[in-house]
């Protein structure tokens, strides 16, 4: 008898807030890298990192996946991981870290969106009502500071509703064709495609130069590593095995969580957190609950 079993349920819900807690600390732990390197640089750093902490599991692997699935990997690492981790990093340039964890909420609802227009998942009409209802809830938060396409937060806040969309493209990928893959596989080969090139990128940069020439690089760094092997590595294995044993959607509810943990870290960071946006992330958590609640 497993101990940790995730077809029970106590067990996906264990799963589920550890998610959230760790992916609700990411927005800070990038925001930390962000005092010393630049937002491609940040990204490139957790993506790389991650890659080498799945390169055992890649190289052990390797011969092992039928090469039927790889153009599925491919999507799972540029849209589960690769591209969001640039759109996030370069949000928060502009935007506070608990307003990204806030608009991170949007992905159950782009789940079932996607799920339906594009992976044949069957709905209903409440399920659509959840959605609506969380868009308007995605507009508060985007506008609760006033509305100007030009103007910092809000332009920035797509980056994330951006990245939401990729996670969505993801999920259900790995739902509907990697469903008989190996759950360590599908997160490590995901890694396989993105690793090398953006190994190349970071080297690019002025990456060893401020690494060696900042005083605070040191902390950043070390942020940044925690931020990959935790919010990256360990958590993509725990989700991918969640996504397998439930169902995408159950799996992406793990949102419901991420913008409490992801406030909580903001507000100690001394963030400011308006009256709309708090109203915002409630609306949005309506939405999410009208997805999960009517089958």
């Amino acid at each position: 008898m497993k101990f940790f079993d995730l077809s029970k349920p106590v067990w996906q819900f264990v799963s589920i807030i550890i998610l959230a807690f760790v992916w609700g600390s990411s927005f800070i732990l990038m925001k930390r890298g962000l005092v010393s390197y630049s937002s491609g640089q940040v990204a490139a750093l957790r993506m790389i990192i991650a890659f080498l902490c799945f390169l055992p599991f890649i190289l052990y692997n390797f011969k092992k996946v039928d090469k039927k699935y790889w153009k599925h990997l491919i999507i799972v690492g540029l849209f589960g991981n690769g591209i969001p981790a640039f759109l996030f990093t370069k949000a928060e340039t502009g935007i506070s870290s608990s307003l990204a964890g806030m608009l991170n909420s949007l992905v159950p609802l782009f789940t079932i969106t996607l799920g339906v227009l594009f992976f044949k998942v069957p709905t209903n009409k409440l399920k659509f009502i959840g959605v609506f209802i969380g868009l308007i809830g995605a507009i508060m938060l985007i506008t609760g500071n006033g509305f100007d396409i030009a103007e910092s937060e809000t332009s920035y806040s797509f980056y994330v509703v951006a990245a939401t969309l990729c996670y969505a493209i993801s999920v259900n990928t790995i739902k509907k064709y990697l469903q008989e893959v190996n759950s360590i596989v599908v997160s490590s080969f995901a890694f396989l495609f993105i690793g090398p090139p953006l190994l190349v990128y970071l080297f690019s940069t002025n990456f060893l130069t401020v690494t060696f020439n900042n005083p605070e690089a040191t902390t950043s760094l070390g942020f940044i590593i925690i931020l990959a092997v935790f919010g990256t590595t360990l958590s993509l294995i725990l989700f991918n095995m969640l996504v397998k044993q439930t169902t995408a959607l159950i799996a992406s509810t793990t949102t419901y969580l991420i913008p409490v943990f992801a406030i909580m870290w903001g507000i100690f960071d001394g963030e400011l957190i308006n009256l709309i946006q708090v109203l915002g992330i409630v609306v949005i958590l309506v939405g999410i609950y009208f997805v999960n609640r009517f089958k």
